[in-house]
């Protein structure tokens, strides 16, 4: 099963569900808002990919937060910043099985959803 993770009016993610239901894809769709970030494999995603892959450091949010919390990233601050405020997570994260994608890319999709 796929699982689509985001925030409903993220533009990217309204892309990739767009997406998705165009290429007739079955997914579940969990956000970090309304669904809250208990459920979200976040330490997993730092393990396997680091927090330079699973932030968006284009972000407003990772613009917000001051120099020292930059310069002090780790994967454990990471994990405690994205679940105070998921909108440093990049987006959207698509799941099948153990695999994951950052982002959206049409064709990056194509290949991922056979």
């Amino acid at each position: 099963m796929i699982t689509l993770y985001g925030i409903k009016n993220c533009d990217t993610v309204k892309k990739a569900r767009k997406w998705l239901e165009q290429n007739e894809v079955e997914y579940r769709f969990h956000d970090f808002r309304d669904n809250g970030m208990d459920s979200v494999p976040l330490s997993d995603w730092l393990a396997a990919f680091g927090w330079e892959q699973v932030l968006n450091r284009r972000s407003t949010s990772w613009r917000a937060l001051d120099d020292a919390q930059k310069d002090a990233m780790d994967n454990g601050s990471a994990a405690t910043l994205a679940t105070e405020t998921p909108t440093l997570i990049k987006r959207p994260v698509m799941t099948k099985g153990d695999e994951t994608l950052f982002g959206f890319k049409a064709d990056t999709y194509a290949s991922f959803v056979k």
